[in-house]
């Protein structure tokens, strides 16, 4: 599944840059590092791991405030996008292909650890949250924002509503900034682990398992980070945060 997966995004990196620097040049690098600050665990310069980084829009705006970034990603093409995109935006961000659920990293490296977008095509999300809670320091923080992308892909109510989702936004004339390979996407992500998990609740209760001492869940951040296009296209699947403090 790994493999395929990588495969799969390898094919996505264009179409992601091009929603990165868009991000970039609009209200969402702002917002974006605003939210990020207030969960951070001190305000001072820290060593950042951002996982499954794509194009590096987290690693320049984590850089931009000051901190020390590593980004890693399983996709080469998504990394030659990431490097370039640091260097011409004047960054220094130290990059690695790397499985996030084998991170080779010691113990105790990174204050924080952050991902957006990237928890949904874990296959084993319980090793990789294990992986992560080894490489956080001692009251360091993970960040993980998500939605429930898939879980309609199971559940006949939640399709009836993504359904509707699309139906409105096509009506209003918003752009459907859809995959590459909508059918293969949907096909991966209907044997994903997270594609059958309702989500944050899932999380929770596995991240205290693991040892995480306090949490920080916001259930939608959308109205925070989306723009009017976005909230109406993805009514249904509200982008959700979750910090975990270990």
């Amino acid at each position: 599944m790994q493999s395929r997966i990588e495969n799969y995004w390898q094919g996505e990196a264009n179409r992601y840059n091009e929603n990165i620097w868009g991000e970039m040049n609009s209200f969402k690098k702002q917002a974006w590092q605003h939210l990020i600050a207030e969960y951070l665990p001190c305000i001072e310069s820290l060593q950042v791991l951002d996982i499954g980084t794509g194009p590096g829009f987290f690693a320049m705006i984590l850089a931009e405030m000051g901190h020390r970034v590593t980004a890693i990603d399983c996709a080469d093409n998504m990394l030659a996008q990431a490097k370039n995109n640091t260097q011409e935006a004047g960054f220094q961000v130290d990059f690695f292909k790397m499985d996030s659920h084998d991170l080779a990293f010691p113990d105790a490296t990174f204050a924080v650890l952050v991902n957006r977008n990237l928890t949904w095509i874990l296959h084993d999300p319980k090793q990789a949250y294990r992986e992560w809670y080894r490489v956080l320091k001692p009251g360091g923080r993970l960040l993980i924002f998500d939605a429930n992308w898939n879980l309609r892909l199971h559940d006949a109510k939640m399709q009836e509503s993504y359904e509707e989702d699309l139906r409105r936004a096509q009506k209003l004339g918003i752009a459907i900034n859809d995959h590459e390979d909508p059918e293969e996407c949907d096909r991966i992500a209907k044997d994903l682990f997270f594609s059958k998990q309702l989500r944050p609740q899932w999380d929770s209760k596995e991240l205290l398992d693991i040892g995480f001492r306090r949490l920080w869940i916001d259930t939608d951040i959308s109205e925070r980070v989306w723009d009017l296009g976005e909230r109406i296209l993805n009514r249904s699947t509200p982008m959700f945060l979750i910090c975990a403090e270990k």
